[in-house]
């Protein structure tokens, strides 16, 4: 019992501290993840969802917190408490989100290490087995000596945290795991090769048969039914090559400017997702710089899904230079966690990513 308390005592630790630290580079992104979950048809609790930034900064460092004092031995009792009711509750929410297909990727790791629903929740049940065998074992979690030091590194752990939080918050997360990380080739990014597995489909067609329900099967074509066709459903059967970018485009009033921005030789990209969530400050930040951007040569322009009323009342009340186009919310997300943030493109390379905290340090 001393071997496996031993064994589950290091797993666990390892992965909570590798899986908040992750979560932690990148707690904007770990917050539209939990917005998914608070969003309506989901946990249906929209009223946290303003709340959802602070909540994921609490959540990832006290993750981060159970790891250590787990493998200092430090708060035995609270700890092992602690780490199975969290298990109890992100068990049920992964299968929860699998079973009724809610959240496509939990977001556990951030996105390093993309999971699906069932992935996840085999995840949460080796762990909780694991959690179990410390709750059930607690009297072998042994702290580690001089048991003066846990606190102060419990507390200085704490401190690093919260540092590191407010560092990327105001600047952009230390490691890059998106597919828009710098370096990457956008349009190379939304190929689909030739040989790319398909996506295959199962065609449910429901009909009326002298007077009764037939349902009948195909992979897509119209069956042959002497009935009255009443609906189909479709199954996926199998899931087909998704490219890295996949919902990417540049457009404005119905036309796609993606291809022709794309091969600019100089482009500077101002990314605001909601121009109604884009801070003030943020806006004066980078009207200074494309200013600048503008006066050098490069060509400007700003890529939103807000409405075209809310693109012309900013560019109005800002006096900004540039013309706003419109791209889908979540890929602009994706693209950059600051609202608004900055993208130099060189023939649709990414080579510089700003968040509008460090407008100042765009190299042109």
């Amino acid at each position: 019992m001393k071997i496996l308390v031993t064994f589950s005592r290091i797993f666990v630790a390892a992965l909570f501290l590798f899986s908040g630290f992750i979560k932690l580079n990148d707690p904007v992104g770990f917050s539209y993840k939990l917005q998914e979950y608070f969003g309506e048809g989901v946990l249906n609790l929209e009223f946290l969802i303003p709340f959802a930034l602070l909540i994921a900064i609490f959540l990832v460092i006290f993750e981060i917190i159970l790891g250590i004092t787990l493998i200092l031995g430090y708060l035995p009792k609270f700890t092992v408490w602690s780490l199975l009711l969290m298990i109890v509750f992100f068990t049920f929410l992964t299968f929860y989100s699998a079973y009724f297909n809610k959240v496509t990727d939990c977001g556990c790791f951030g996105d390093a290490l993309p999971l699906t629903p069932w992935e996840s929740f085999s995840k949460d049940i080796i762990l909780l087995v694991l959690i179990i065998v410390l709750f059930v074992g607690r009297k072998y979690i042994t702290p580690i000596n001089p048991l003066s030091a846990h606190k102060w590194i419990v507390f200085g752990v704490f401190t690093a945290c919260l540092a590191f939080a407010y560092h990327v918050l105001m600047h952009m997360p230390a490691l890059d795991f998106r597919a828009y990380k710098i370096g990457t080739n956008i349009e190379e990014g939304m190929k689909v090769p030739a040989d790319a597995p398909k996506a295959e489909f199962d065609y449910h067609w429901k009909f009326k048969v002298n007077g009764a329900e037939k349902i009948v099967t195909t992979k897509g074509d119209y069956p042959k039914v002497d009935g009255t066709f009443i609906s189909v459903d479709t199954e996926t059967i199998k899931e087909g090559y998704e490219p890295p970018i996949h919902d990417f485009a540049i457009e404005k009033g119905g036309v796609d400017y993606t291809t022709e921005f794309l091969r600019k030789e100089n482009l500077i990209v101002i990314v605001t997702y909601n121009l109604s969530k884009s801070e003030a400050e943020g806006l004066h930040e980078i009207k200074e710089a494309t200013d600048k951007a503008i006066a050098k040569g490069y060509e400007v322009i700003a890529l939103t899904a807000s409405t075209p009323k809310a693109m012309s009342e900013v560019k109005t009340k800002y006096n900004l230079n540039f013309d706003f186009y419109t791209t889908d919310e979540t890929a602009l997300k994706t693209i950059l966690r600051s609202n608004p943030g900055i993208v130099q493109l060189k023939k649709g390379v990414i080579v510089e990513k700003l968040h509008w905290n460090d407008a100042d340090d765009l190299s042109l």
